[in-house]
Parts: C-alpha cells; sequence; structure tokens
C-alpha cells in the first residue's frame, strides 16, 4: 500500500523522485485484520504496521528485513524510516550544546531552523501534501569539513525532542537523510528516509519505499 506525497514545486529527496505518486493509491482505510499495531522493537515481519502515538494514526508497509527500534523502523543498521516530533533546533549542529531553542510546531518553523542553522546542509525545501495534511520535504547532510570529533559529544545534533540534551543526531558526518515534516491538527509531526553509511543503489530504493508507503489512517 502506498502513500500518495504530493510535490507541489518540484521533485527531491532521497533517492529524489522515486515516490509512488506514479500509480493510484487505493482509499485509507482503518486498521484491519492485515494490519497490526508495529512493536516498540525487535525483528518484524513483512506487512503493514499502524503507528500510534501521534494526533493522527498511519500505516507503514515493510518488506522481509526490517526491524523496529521504538521511533521508526531500520534494516540492517544501514537505512532507516524514523517519525518523530522535534521541539528543538540548534543553531549550529556541532556546536550544539546550550544552543537548542525551542521551534514553533509548524513545519515552517521548523524548515526555517534547519536551513538557518550552521554545519549542516539542507535542499530548497519543496512542499508536500499527505492525505488530509501538508507541509515540506528537504534533503539533509552534514557540511564538507566537519570533523566529528570537534562536535558537543562527538556527533553532530539535527534537532531535539527536550531542551537539555539531543535526541536526534548523527555519529558520522556520512550519514544523511530526507525529512518531510507536517501539521497534524496543530502537531508537529517528522518522518525521514536515511542512510547510516554508503549503501547500494537497491538498499536506498527499498527505503525508500517504506517511506513513500507512509498513508495516514482515517478512522470511521
Amino acid at each position: 500500500m502506498a502513500g500518495v506525497v504530493v510535490a507541489l514545486l518540484a521533485c527531491a529527496g532521497f533517492a529524489a523522485c522515486t515516490a509512488a505518486a506514479e500509480t493510484p493509491a487505493p482509499a485509507p482505510t482503518a486498521e484491519t485484520e492485515t494490519t497490526k499495531p508495529l512493536p516498540a522493537t525487535g525483528a518484524i515481519d513483512a506487512g503493514t504496521y499502524v503507528v500510534y502515538g501521534f494526533t493522527a494514526p498511519f500505516e507503514v508497509t515493510v518488506p522481509d528485513g526490517w526491524e523496529s527500534f521504538g521511533w521508526g523502523v531500520l534494516k540492517d543498521w544501514e537505512v532507516f524510516v524514523n517519525f518523530l516530533s522535534p521541539g528543538y533546533v540548534p543553531t549550529d549542529a556541532c556546536a550544539w550544546q546550550n544552543a537548542l531553542v525551542a521551534v514553533d510546531p509548524s513545519p515552517e518553523a521548523f524548515v526555517a531552523a534547519m536551513t538557518a542553522q550552521a554545519s549542516t546542509e539542507t535542499t530548497p525545501p519543496v512542499e508536500v501534501v499527505m492525505g488530509d495534511y501538508s507541509g515540506f520535504e528537504f534533503d539533509y547532510s552534514v557540511e564538507n569539513g566537519i570533523n566529528i570529533n570537534d562536535c558537543g559529544k562527538e556527533h553532530v545534533c539535527l534537532w531535539s525532542e527536550q531542551a537539555t540534551d539531543c535526541t536526534r543526531g548523527y555519529s558520522m558526518v556520512t550519514e544523511r537523510e530526507t525529512e518531510r515534516v507536517l501539521d497534524l491538527n496543530g502537531e508537529l509531526a517528522l518522518f525521514a528516509v536515511g542512510e547510516f553509511q554508503s549503501v547500494t543503489d537497491e538498499l536506498t530504493e527499498e527505503a525508500r519505499a517504506v517511506f513513500d508507503s507512509i498513508e495516514f489512517v482515517r478512522e470511521e
């Protein structure tokens, strides 16, 4: 089951232009016998899972070989798809300690903070629509020349869910991702697909397919 993502400006993102908008997707449905809640941790079978915890539940479909790690799914610690709710963005991703700044829970405010962040690079955001929700999508990576050993606690901090410490960071400068941030009725929700390290094109495409499978559930 592929989620439909409408890029209103241009095609962008991790394995750009591989989104499954090429074929019509079935209308979102409430949870059925073929879907089940995503486990908190551990290996998961291929199939479609429902994720709760946001104001709007959504489904994600994974092939064989993936596992859940509490705030997303990953394969072999090489590629991942995660879903979180950021509240703070450091002004400098490397010198992030004591530099976490609260952001308004809106896609516009989050995108502005991320594009202004020092020590990292972002592509121009494109507008996206997922079901009833709208927001932005952009690529994110570490700026060339950054030495991870010079950064706070030897990692780059993307953003955080708390004001006192970083909850989303990179331990290697080669990590990268595509972020899609949405307004869920006033709640800021972030979905990301990325690499812990350089991987094959096939694995990149597989991760993007999982990312594009995310589809909001319309409960009846």
